[in-house]
């Protein structure tokens, strides 16, 4: 049997041992003290690295002529949650083929527990075994290094060792939408998650920070509230659904049902923690789920993210359209840029039984989402546009709970066809530099 060796890796669910978040909480601290204890030390993830030689190594007998192919196949196996190449990541530690054409490739896991092991062995497995000449395949799954696991963040990290938020960086080109409302339970959280599976449907590469640290049920919506990220090094892995990169504080608590009560500094340090810590690798487009209100993290954000741009989620309620207006104004004093208005709720259609039309009915009453936007665009001095009227429909609320978006669901309900028609309008637009911070200052300084 020849063999051709190579380097390693894969990836394990955060170490709740060296979770500063998960120690703080399962303790049952007050919020002063969990403040005090989260951030003594930072979520302590495992990870991986090691890059694939320029050569292999081969032993003392040829290499067999099958080896080139089969890593040329592995090149197209992608981590199941970084979404990179397993052979850039030096994840495949050894590839060996036998006279009758039997392959064994060896692949290296962060921690032996890795919550994505059957995937990954299941993924190899098909790539290998699509190779012409490849009579079987046995996928053997070892563990990193330390030294290994050290690498990878290195190579995750691109050498940058201090925590960076790479959305705020001038060279970003994703592009940052923080959905806002002025009161909870206008669906804002519906709206993102749809909102953001439509904008990942053809391909594009979309992630979700749920930074409604009290509310959190984006994981919940996703069909993954009881994941927990996976750790490398000091760096977290977002957890995979539904084409999608998903973070949020809810994955780091013990037990869904446990509270967060956690304000000021402790607020910013954990926003800065999911933004920074968090391997979001290369996106189109992040949108982040905000608390309602203009609270702490609004603020935070807007420090952070200045060039964020934001989406205003208000109904059609006067009541609701009022406070919507402060969420966007909120934004505007952080020098974010107001990108729309969206009214949810907006109506409610049934199909007559007697007379075979459909009716609407106009529940929250109506015009709402429309003086918050004329309202924005006074206050603001440029033009904040309505840009979708999602109607009242029962199976958004029934995805929601299942775990699956609407718009991937069932993408002909109504309220799935205005929000694919919401996201097709983000992409399309260009992206305005009115309101936003430039970064400039005069020559000389």
């Amino acid at each position: 049997m020849t063999r051709a060796s190579h380097s390693q890796s894969c990836w394990p669910r955060a170490s709740e041992e060296d979770s500063g978040f998960q120690s703080a909480i399962r303790s049952g601290a007050s919020a002063s003290e969990q403040s005090n204890q989260i951030w003594a030390s930072s979520p302590r993830l495992e990870y991986v690295h090691d890059h694939e030689s320029s050569q292999s190594s081969a032993t003392s007998t040829a290499e067999h002529p099958l080896v080139p192919e089969i890593r040329q196949a592995l090149r197209r196996v992608d981590d199941p949650e970084i979404r990179r190449p397993i052979t850039d990541l030096g994840m495949v530690d050894d590839i060996d083929v036998d006279a009758e054409g039997r392959a064994r490739v060896r692949v290296l896991l962060t921690v032996s527990g890795c919550p994505m092991r059957d995937t990954l062995q299941r993924d190899v497995t098909a790539a290998v075994g699509a190779v012409a000449g490849v009579t079987a395949v046995d996928v053997e799954l070892g563990v990193m290094s330390d030294d290994q696991r050290v690498a990878l963040r290195e190579l995750l990290k691109g050498g940058q060792r201090d925590p960076e938020i790479p959305f705020a960086r001038p060279d970003s080109l994703t592009q940052v939408i923080a959905v806002a409302s002025g009161k909870g339970g206008v669906g804002k959280s519906s709206v993102t998650v749809n909102l953001a599976r439509a904008l990942a449907a053809p391909g594009r590469k979309v992630g979700i920070l749920d930074a409604d640290i009290y509310g959190h049920s984006v994981p919940a919506m996703l069909g993954i509230a009881d994941a927990r990220p996976t750790a490398v090094e000091d760096m977290i892995m977002p957890v995979p659904a539904h084409d999608l990169k998903v973070m949020s504080i809810g994955m780091l608590k013990p037990r869904r049902d446990q509270v967060v009560a956690w304000r000021g500094p402790i607020l910013d340090r954990a926003l800065t923690q999911m933004l920074a810590d968090v391997y979001w690798g290369d996106l189109d487009f992040l949108l982040i789920d905000l608390p309602p209100g203009t609270g702490d993290v609004a603020i935070s954000l807007g420090q952070k993210l200045p060039n964020a741009e934001v989406l205003v989620v208000t109904t059609p309620q006067a009541a609701a359209s009022e406070v919507a207006e402060r969420a966007g104004t909120m934004a505007s004093m952080m020098n974010q840029h107001v990108i729309g208005v969206v009214e949810n709720m907006s109506h409610l259609m049934v199909s007559c039984p007697d007379c075979g039309k459909v009716h609407t009915y106009d529940v929250f009453g109506t015009g709402g989402g429309t003086l918050v936007a004329q309202a924005l665009s006074t206050r603001l001095g440029y033009t904040v546009s309505l840009l979708a009227q999602i109607p009242l429909d029962p199976q958004l609320r029934a995805s929601g709970d299942s775990g699956v978006p609407l718009v991937e669901a069932d993408p002909q309900q109504p309220a799935a066809s205005v929000l694919k028609s919401l996201a097709d309008q983000l992409v399309k637009r260009s992206v305005s530099l009115l309101g936003k911070q430039l970064g400039l200052a005069p020559a000389g300084r």
